[in-house]
């Protein structure tokens, strides 16, 4: 068998052994099969085929994990090609040779198989500059704004107009899914538009490492430097958290933000937790990302949920009555990408079925879905408990310490906010705690934040963390 087969497979099973919890990715992966593998000016070529145009946009939209893969593996220059297998055409093209010269390279071509060999010659001779490819669909204005995202998103418009001025860096927070990214798109795009002069380059804090790691081990710093220090005015980061493993890689990040401020080149990052619960981040860092503007994005409330569902079934040209929306709306409570991915499978088993969208073709598809999107007071006991590093039975007890206290008001008043549970049932969650008990603790906490900065933080941090557990 081709030893390159045998790599392809060896690949595939990393991707799927590291990706185990995630049946989407897996789902997905699946069906990509190494249709060919071809010798160009040196440069190994991939050619991958996928069944339908549907896992090819899935495919080359989440490419970066792949690339990294065959980078650990096959340690040689590559590129790959993306190929529909019904219709033989081609359309995406990532040179991982070219991760050590430029931090993106996806590049967008529109011919046939037959004309493959010319055109990556072609493309091999006129790089797509990096600092072109971000997904245009990411814009201020296709973002909603609610509640829970609207400081974000005006901290952010606000800089994007005028960037390195202020607020640098911008730290944008927020658990999974819930447009982080869209926002630093956004600001790339707006900045792009309004500073034409301006290079804007967007990097995840993988890629980062990746490029990191292989230059020093090829010994082309010099380049790596350059393109991070020298080569733009605008650097955006995703997934800033995972940075904190590699004291190498942490030391040249370091230094690279002390230049990039130094210049006043703005710098953009985004991360599902806040500095300081980083774990592995030196502290240096840490105060450097803490040194601007932090902008958390919290889950979006039901209104603002169905407004983002009212704004892309309008897009996707699907019709849906207000009580599929609700529906929709009140059972996707984990993130938006999970509103957007019942939405589109709401869209596909409609399409497939040739039938029309309503509640009970609703509730039938997302029956799954709304089954296991229930959390339980214990969940949230679990996490306060945690936070404040203070026993699971003393936070439930009778103890009238203050640290103890006022943790179990928290948690009492973040039950009732995020399950809507009784005033009973709370209570008796606690030791059997009187009604009025939990009246009082959601009281004080309610007013308390209003006046102490301290408390008002505990929560936003606690209020992300239930947000990342299923079903909230």
């Amino acid at each position: 068998m081709d030893p390159l087969i045998d790599l392809w497979t060896q690949i595939k099973s990393n991707l799927t052994t590291r990706n185990d919890k995630n049946k989407l990715f897996q789902t997905w992966l699946g069906p990509v099969q190494l249709l060919k593998t071809e010798e160009i000016q040196g440069v190994m070529m991939f050619y991958l085929g996928v069944p339908s145009k549907m896992h090819h946009y899935w495919i080359s939209n989440n490419l970066e994990g792949i690339v990294s893969e065959i980078v650990n593996v096959y340690k040689k220059p590559f590129n790959i090609q993306l190929v529909i297998q019904d219709s033989m055409s081609s359309d995406y093209m990532v040179d991982s040779h070219n991760l050590l010269q430029e931090p993106s390279v996806i590049s967008d071509t529109s011919a046939s198989t037959k004309n493959n060999d010319s055109q990556l010659k072609h493309q091999q001779n006129h790089k797509t500059k990096s600092d072109d490819i971000l997904n245009p669909d990411y814009t201020f204005q296709t973002f909603v704004v609610g509640k829970n995202n609207e400081f974000a998103h005006a901290a952010t418009y606000n800089i994007a107009q005028n960037p390195g001025s202020s607020y640098n860096p911008l730290f944008i927070c927020g658990p999974v899914g819930m447009g982080k990214t869209h926002l630093l798109i956004a600001a790339g795009n707006h900045i792009k538009e309004k500073f034409p002069q301006k290079r804007v380059v967007y990097v995840s804090v993988d890629r980062y490492i990746n490029e990191c790691v292989s230059s020093l081990r090829h010994g082309q710093m010099d380049k790596f430097r350059q393109r991070y220090r020298e080569g733009l005015d605008v650097l955006l980061v995703d997934d800033i958290q995972g940075l904190r493993r590699g004291e190498s890689v942490q030391e040249e990040f370091f230094h690279t933000l002390n230049e990039l401020f130094e210049k006043r080149k703005q710098v953009i990052v985004a991360s599902d937790r806040i500095p300081r619960e980083i774990l592995g981040l030196e502290d240096r860092i840490r105060s450097r990302l803490e040194w601007g503007l932090i902008a958390n994005i919290q889950m979006p409330d039901i209104e603002t949920r169905m407004a983002i569902l009212r704004y892309k079934s309008e897009r996707m040209n699907v019709k849906l009555t207000e009580d599929v929306i609700q529906y929709i709306a009140r059972i996707s409570k984990t993130s938006i990408r999970e509103l957007e991915g019942n939405l589109n499978r709401l869209k596909m088993f409609a399409d497939l079925q040739g039938l029309q969208i309503d509640t009970d073709l609703s509730r039938k598809v997302l029956a799954i879905q709304e089954y296991e999107n229930t959390a339980t007071i214990e969940d949230i006991q679990k996490v306060v408990s945690e936070y404040y590093k203070i026993r699971l039975q003393d936070l439930k007890g009778s103890s009238r310490i203050k640290s103890i206290v006022v943790p179990r008001q928290v948690c009492m008043f973040l039950i009732e906010k995020h399950l809507g549970k009784s005033l009973t049932d709370i209570g008796r969650s606690f030791g059997n705690k009187d009604h009025t008990t939990v009246i009082n603790a959601r009281e004080r906490i309610k007013n308390q934040q209003i006046i102490d900065p301290d408390l008002k933080r505990d929560i936003d941090e606690l209020t992300t963390r239930i947000h990342n557990i299923n079903g909230l």
